[in-house]
């Protein structure tokens, strides 16, 4: 695979998926937004895990410009957590940065036990998103005929939209999604020499599509895998999208920030606003 070592600036990109208010970050968010800054990002959404912690999380987004956040319960934590009720969730749409629901979704690799859960607050979700008209964030593994049969059963009921964060799953799932006009959002997974197979998936979708994320502090693409993931790095998964595209890198992050900007519509009202 080609060099990525000397990756260069590209703007304006957005990480759409990270979390920064995990205590890997504690601290440090001046830094790290000047980095993400430094290599064209210019905005990130943090995502709100548990709804206990939405109001820090919320905190972090009012006290920095480019910081907008999502809220709902991750699968692996259903069983840990209150279920999440629609009331909740619709309320929390109502607060000026929170430009998405979720994340949510199902996870059968881990907590395959609580799929029950799972699929009822996936469902919650969808409802809450439905209702706000603000996107869904789906995080999905090894569960791809179950996530696909919900998302059409759902969508059938009611339109929503959707993106489905950090895309590492089937190419029918991709096709699934894809089809009921959701979003697939690349992480630093695909930008690992062993992801053929899944770049193969993100070169088939359209590329009016596609989002990319680092999910950090995790999935750190090279040159730096292995080590704590921060939103700059998105830069370097987002060469990669140009590669797997055949497109210069400038013209792959101008239409992945067009896409985001047409998915989390919440997100580019604030901007035009500012």
């Amino acid at each position: 695979m080609p060099d990525r070592t000397q990756t260069t600036i590209m703007a304006p990109l957005v990480d759409s998926h990270c979390h920064l208010d995990f205590p890997d970050f504690e601290g440090q968010l001046p830094d790290i937004i000047a980095r993400a800054a430094q290599m064209g990002v210019t905005r990130m959404v943090t995502i709100c895990t548990r709804l206990r912690n939405e109001p820090s999380v919320r905190a972090i987004a009012d006290a920095h410009a480019p910081i907008f956040y999502a809220a709902g319960t991750h699968p692996m934590s259903v069983a840990d957590e209150p279920m999440a009720t629609l009331e909740q969730l619709t309320a929390l749409a109502t607060q000026p940065k929170c430009v998405g629901i979720g994340e949510t979704g199902l996870d059968y690799h881990y907590t395959a036990e609580t799929k029950g859960l799972q699929q009822e607050s996936l469902r919650l979700h969808i409802d809450a998103a439905r209702q706000t008209n603000l996107p869904l964030i789906i995080h999905a593994r090894d569960a791809d005929d179950d996530m696909a049969r919900i998302l059409a059963e759902e969508h059938a009921a009611g339109a929503y939209s959707c993106v489905m964060h950090c895309f590492s799953s089937s190419k029918a799932l991709a096709e699934a999604a894809l089809d009921l006009g959701f979003y697939l959002s690349m992480s630093g997974i695909a930008a690992f020499p062993r992801s053929k197979e899944l770049r193969d998936i993100f070169a088939a979708a359209p590329i009016d599509r596609i989002l990319v994320e680092t999910d950090s502090p995790y999935l750190a693409p090279p040159p730096h895998r292995g080590k704590r993931n921060e939103p700059s790095y998105v830069a370097h998964t987002a060469k990669v999208g140009a590669e797997v595209f055949g497109v210069p890198p400038e013209v792959f992050a101008r239409q992945t920030t067009e896409n985001f900007d047409r998915l989390f519509w919440k997100a580019a009202a604030w901007q035009d606003a500012a």
